[in-house]
């Protein structure tokens, strides 16, 4: 059993251990590149010649639902996935099996529209479906070799790493969609002209009287 001097001595100890616990649960992580380009992962602010490009609490969650793991979620910036398909479209299908079956997260473009298409012959300079995008590598038609090879060159985990209730944002138009335009109004017609009685023909103006040249008519 400590004898009251040394639990006297020990308090002091106990305390600065206590804060430096409570200061380590409320730390934030730092993620920093040097010049060399070099990427770093602290719990320190970098030093000035350093350049911090992102802070964030440790540990933490998003507020709208479960957020995808910090490692996960860097590949998403720099790889985004993209798959265009159609409705009816076997390989489509596949396709969309396949990377929910992988746990990628990405987001899907349907083709539906003459719109549509051009969007999807713009992007891939070809209207074969299913397109996948994998940052600026294109895969058309679907492989699955050739998709899973582009996904971890991409450096996408070769299982699953979604939390529980993830879900990939709901399936938009290829083509942007833009408002109706308004019609355009009809130009106001121009009024029409007083009718001017017709002149009439000599023949059925008086003659004249007096020494008028022979045929002038007033």
């Amino acid at each position: 059993m400590m004898n009251p001097t040394a639990l006297h001595k020990a308090l002091p100890l106990l305390a600065i251990s206590l804060l430096l616990a409570a200061g380590a649960s409320h730390a934030q992580m730092y993620k920093s590149v040097g010049p060399d380009g070099k990427v770093t992962y602290s719990d320190q602010p970098p030093p000035n010649p350093v350049r911090q490009i992102e802070t964030r609490p440790a540990n933490s969650t998003a507020a709208t639902g479960p957020a995808l793991p910090y490692e996960l979620a860097e590949i998403v910036k720099t790889q985004p996935v993209v798959l265009y398909v159609s409705s009816n479209c076997a390989p489509c299908d596949q396709g969309r099996s396949l990377l929910n079956a992988r746990g990628i997260p990405f987001t899907e473009r349907t083709v539906a529209t003459n719109a549509d298409i051009a969007q999807l012959r713009e992007v891939s300079g070809d209207v074969q479906l299913p397109l996948l995008l994998v940052g600026s590598e294109r895969q058309t038609g679907f492989s699955d070799s050739a998709w899973a090879n582009a996904l971890s060159s991409a450096g996408y985990p070769a299982s699953s790493k979604l939390p529980a209730g993830y879900r990939n944002p709901a399936p938009q138009a290829a083509a942007p969609q833009t408002a109706s335009a308004k019609p355009t109004p009809a130009t106001p017609a121009a009024p029409a002209e007083a009718t001017q009685p017709a002149p009439r023909l000599a023949e059925e103006l008086p003659a004249a009287t007096g020494n008028a040249p022979p045929g002038f008519r007033f």
